[in-house]
């Protein structure tokens, strides 16, 4: 193959960038070549060329893409994981000796992007793992540190967690689009992509997590020098310090965790962006039991962000409370979501705002009507700083900052606490705005170098460029008119063509009233053609100005762009308060239009819902009307509820309600009720259905189990678990028995407040045993065969399941109700073989009798004695064996207080082995 200039240039940023498919800068295109080509022709269904087409031995695949729609065609290959590193012109053309120079100019990765392929309303993290310091002595680490950011916001946090499974927990509350880890700790946290869902996980050198290596590239300011690339505005060594000065303040008991974490986050944004963007300003340390903490289990099965079936926004609690009107709101309403609160003062602050804007029905409409008009400030920031912004974006941020003082003048009679901050720290950037609204273009083109850009007014230079390019037509038929009097020909003519430029043209019957100043420049037949050095200086003039005027507007846009770029901070402040603004005024109108109430939140341990509705299944109900419920918990009597009822009859919509509504309490958020007084929680968990996961080689049961360890393992007195259905997944008895310890366990060693629902009646007798658990049932009412959800949550426990009723309604046929009551019949009446299994009836085939006497259904709890059972008397005097006797006396000396659920099933299994016998 025959290596040219250019191709250098492509092997060379070829192998500086293995990993990564490179689009490859020629012209008007970008182009891919060699197996990159055949992976875009793969992937995005691009035709596969060949360079050196017929030339055995030198051709090369290629496929290309047109410059102005390559950043959809990367948003598409970043989606499937891929890294897409971008190699740019670095000078015009024909300006340097030889071939046009080219550079990397940015790797876009699934955790660094902006533009295309972002949501709107969510945020999109890269986060960086890594593995803090051994304690002296020991292999064990004290904690594991998590930096992670947001590129296209400037969103930048920290934390330490204690263990993997805190880790895996605050991961999977973040989403990030993507996780770096030191290479030699990539199998500590390969689990990873299963147990947090982390879709990519990238090993990365060692060094890219050392504090003095990130601090030395950014001091060294790895840049490229382009007149044609646009700036691009990064942090300085001073500000790249504070990062980690604010991890040693924050005092985390691992703090070399932390500070690892944030160099992996900022080595990766070097080599991703060639620098740390200037919008990045800050890192927030925190720590995970500042928040309620919410495990990924529970925000699914919560459904907080996506429904469980297919993954939709539409049918989620943030779809169903979000009414914010800006990117930025969205994204800030998603993160209180994700962190509620667990500082009662905090909590209180956010509720004041709420009620504020709720009572005040003008204050909130008008408010909303202006933040309708701003932009997103964050992302316009971003495009500033990596110099990406055009004048397009330039306008949206100037049209935002004018609505600001609108916002501020509407607050003015603000009364809460936080809305009277976010008045007097909002900030309208007075000469930004000014600036952006003195310089730019009333409809600039998103194109930087083919003019329009800048309002006319602003310079002096370019307005006579301007005019010279848009006016030049009346200059010279003013000139024209000029020379014919003075020279006093009246056929005179100013003319241009693209051979000769401008001329005077004047007819030979007129060559003697030619001046002599006229300067000949081309003799025809019947005329001849001048020029004056006037005409010539303004010839110069418009045939420059079109060029002189673009060039010299993009030269005054990057100047502005590069003004606008030291209002970064300041911008930034000004986004959080217009999205937390924006929050506080959606919750309210959320509030409003679907009659919401005010919580009381405070540091007790009582949980008191009046007539509470699930804010999810309220607003898609169609056919029937919510019926809300009451529910009471706390750390005493009502410890652990235990609730009964059919399937169907809404046990598992009355259980999540009361979670949800928690989280909403302590978000900040009023709550569908009448009435709600929300002691605060630190965690809440919950176990609800059940279904397999294949991926990872667990049962349905497996997945139970799991989930209700890591509940028991990490659950407080002060948290809120809701159970539905534990044990469902294996054999009765081992089921009934391993939701019975569990009950106990909760009871008696965790404390915390449980709502658990339960096909189990056997477990309604706990209520006589331990003091802290109340039977609750979802009533129901019978009519002849059919049955009535009342979705009523009562006092005491089910009296029976329904399964069959239930069943009938979902349409199973006919045939197979019919039999399920004939063999329900005959096991309720214990019709019983020779070896005491249930006769199954079956129509016609001989074994059909009549119904034997019905025998009470046994209570595990119950210590009298046994039923008939294989039709051996025991009562009425009549003699019994000496096994039964033997049986007797076993009962009777059994302490039912004192054993276990699995102690007594033991004992039944040997008291039918011995009647057996």
């Amino acid at each position: 193959m025959k290596v040219t200039p250019m191709m250098k240039q492509y092997l060379s940023a070829k192998e500086s960038h293995p990993d990564a498919v490179l689009f490859f800068r020629m012209g008007d295109f970008y182009e891919m070549l060699f197996e990159d080509a055949e992976t875009v022709s793969q992937e995005l269904g691009l035709t596969l060329t060949a360079r050196n087409k017929g030339d055995k031995g030198n051709e090369i695949p290629m496929a290309g893409v047109p410059h102005h729609a390559a950043e959809g065609y990367i948003g598409k290959l970043v989606a499937k994981g891929f890294k897409v590193a971008v190699c740019d012109q670095l000078e015009a053309a024909g300006k340097g000796a030889g071939v046009v120079r080219r550079g990397v100019t940015r790797v876009i990765t699934p955790g660094v992007m902006d533009g295309e392929g972002l949501d709107e309303g969510s945020n999109n993290y890269l986060a960086a793992v890594c593995m803090g310091t051994p304690r002296r002595g020991s292999r064990d680490v004290q904690g594991f540190g998590l930096a992670y950011v947001d590129a296209s916001t400037g969103d930048f946090k920290v934390t330490v967690l204690g263990d993997l499974d805190q880790l895996a927990t605050e991961l999977s509350r973040i989403d990030p689009g993507e996780v770096v880890v030191p290479q030699g700790e990539l199998e500590v946290f390969e689990g990873l992509k299963q147990r947090a869902g982390v879709a990519f996980l990238n090993g990365v050198p060692e060094a890219s997590f050392e504090r003095k290596r990130v601090l030395d590239a950014i001091a060294q300011g790895d840049r490229l020098e382009s007149d044609l690339m646009a700036d691009r505005f990064y942090v300085d060594g001073e500000t790249a310090k504070s990062f980690f000065s604010a991890v040693e303040r924050a005092g985390f008991a691992d703090g070399s965790a932390a500070e690892r974490a944030v160099a992996g986050a900022l080595a990766y944004l070097i080599y991703t962006q060639l620098g740390v963007s200037s919008h990045i300003q800050s890192v927030e340390p925190y720590r995970v039991d500042d928040y309620l903490v919410i495990d990924d289990s529970t925000r699914a099965n919560l459904e907080l962000t996506e429904t469980l079936m297919g993954g939709r926004r539409k049918g989620s609690l943030l779809h169903a409370i979000d009414m914010t009107v800006t990117s930025m709101g969205a994204r800030r309403l998603r993160s209180w979501l994700a962190y509620p609160l667990v500082d009662v003062r905090r909590i209180e602050r956010r509720l004041d705002a709420v009620q504020d804007l709720r009572d005040n029905v003008q204050l909130r409409e008008e408010l909303r009507g202006a933040l309708k008009q701003t932009y997103d400030i964050e992302r316009l920031t971003s495009r500033v700083s990596t110099g990406s912004a055009n004048a397009r974006d330039l306008l949206k941020l100037g049209q935002t900052l004018e609505t600001i003082p609108k916002l501020v003048t509407l607050m003015d009679d603000a009364r809460s606490g936080l809305l009277r901050t976010i008045h007097g720290r909002l900030d309208p950037c007075d000469d930004l705005r000014e600036l952006l609204g003195r310089a730019l273009a009333d409809d600039p083109p998103t194109a930087l170098k083919e003019g329009g850009l800048i309002r006319q007014g602003y310079n002096d230079e370019l307005d006579e460029l301007i005019d010279i390019s848009e006016n030049g037509k009346d200059w010279l038929l003013r000139y024209e008119a000029q020379q014919k009097q003075a020279t006093d020909i009246g056929s005179l003519k100013v003319k241009f063509n693209k051979v000769f430029g401008y001329f005077i043209e004047v007819t030979k019957a007129n060559l003697h009233l030619v001046p002599d100043h006229y300067i000949r420049k081309q003799t025809l037949s019947n005329s001849e053609r001048y020029f004056t050095p006037e005409l010539k200086e303004y010839e110069e003039k418009v045939l420059t100005a079109e060029d002189k005027r673009c060039e010299l507007e993009y030269r005054l846009f990057e100047e502005l762009r590069a003004q606008t770029a030291t209002y970064v901070q300041r911008l930034r402040n000004a986004s959080y308060m217009v999205s937390t603004l924006d929050v506080l005024a959606g919750l309210a109108e959320t509030a409003h239009r679907y009659n919401y109430c005010r919580p009381v939140v405070d540091g007790g341990d009582v949980i008191t819902i009046q007539e509470g509705r699930h804010p999810v299944v309220e607003l898609h109900l169609e056919d029937e009307r919510f019926v809300p419920n009451s529910v009471q918990l706390d750390n005493g009597a009502n410890q652990l509820l235990i609730i009964t009822g059919p399937n169907m009859a809404g046990k598992s919509t009355v259980i999540r309600q009361v979670a949800v509504l928690t989280l909403m309490a302590q978000m900040g958020s009023f709550v569908p009720a009448r009435e709600a007084h929300i002691g605060v929680v630190d965690k809440i968990f919950s176990r609800v259905g059940a279904s397999d996961n294949l991926v990872k080689g667990q049962s349905t049961f497996m997945v139970e189990m799991t989930e209700t360890a890591h509940i028991l393992s990490n659950a407080t007195r002060r948290s809120l678990i809701i159970l539905d259905e534990i044990g469902r997944g294996t054999s009765t008895y081992d089921g009934l028995s391993i939701a019975w310890a569990v009950t106990e366990f909760l009871h008696d060693e965790v404390g915390a407040k449980t709502l658990f629902a339960t096909h189990y009646h056997e477990l309604t007798g706990l209520h006589e045993t331990l003091d802290g658990v109340q039977n609750f049932n979802i009533a129901v009412k019978e009519y002849k065969d059919d049955i009535v959800f009342l979705r009523k949550l009562v006092p005491g426990p089910a009296n029976r399941s329904y399964g069959i009723q239930v069943g009938r309604l979902a349409g199973l046929p006919q045939v197979v109700v019919e039999r399920a009551k004939v063999i329900l019949q005959n096991l309720e009446l214990t019709d019983h073989d020779h070896a005491g299994r249930p006769m199954l009836a079956r129509e016609g085939d001989g074994t059909t009798r009549a119904p034997a006497r019905r025998a009470p259904q046994l209570s595990l709890l119950d210590s009298a004695s046994p039923a008939p059972m294989n039709g051996h008397a025991t009562t009425g005097g009549q003699a019994i064996s000496s096994a039964q006797k033997e049986a007797l006396e076993l009962l009777q000396s059994f302490d039912v207080s004192t054993n276990t659920p699995l102690e007594a099933l033991n004992l039944i299994y040997t008291l039918k082995k011995r009647l057996d016998a």
